[in-house]
C-alpha cells in the first residue's frame, strides 16, 4: 500500500469560506474516485505554533492506484481552482506502509 500525505499552509489572505471550500471540494472526491482506501483531510488543530494549516493523507492499493487518483479530472480540478488560489505552501510525500 502506498500512503499519500501532503501538508499545506495557506496565504494570510485566505478566507475560511475558500479554506472551507477546498475541504468540501476534497471531501467530495470519496465517492469519484475508487482508488481510494482511505481518506483523511483536515485542518490544524492548533496545537503547536507553526505547524502547517490543512493536512491530506490518501491510501492506495498501489502505485497505479495513487497516480490514477494524483491525475483525475475532479481532483486535478481542485487543486487548480480551490486549492492553489490559496496556498502558499505545499509539502507532499508518498510512502509504502509497512504490511
Amino acid at each position: 500500500m502506498i500512503r499519500h500525505v501532503v501538508l499545506i499552509s495557506w496565504v494570510p489572505e485566505a478566507t475560511e469560506e475558500q479554506v472551507r471550500r477546498v475541504e468540501t471540494e476534497l471531501n467530495a472526491l470519496r465517492p469519484l474516485i475508487g482508488e481510494l482506501r482511505d481518506y483523511q483531510i483536515g485542518p490544524d488543530a492548533g496545537i503547536i505554533a507553526g505547524n502547517a494549516d490543512f493536512a491530506v493523507v490518501g491510501d492506495f492499493d498501489d502505485e497505479e492506484s495513487y497516480l490514477r487518483y494524483r491525475n483525475h479530472p475532479a481532483h486535478r480540478k481542485v487543486i487548480e481552482e480551490a486549492i492553489n488560489p490559496i496556498a502558499r505552501q505545499r509539502v507532499a510525500v508518498q510512502y509504502r506502509l509497512r504490511p
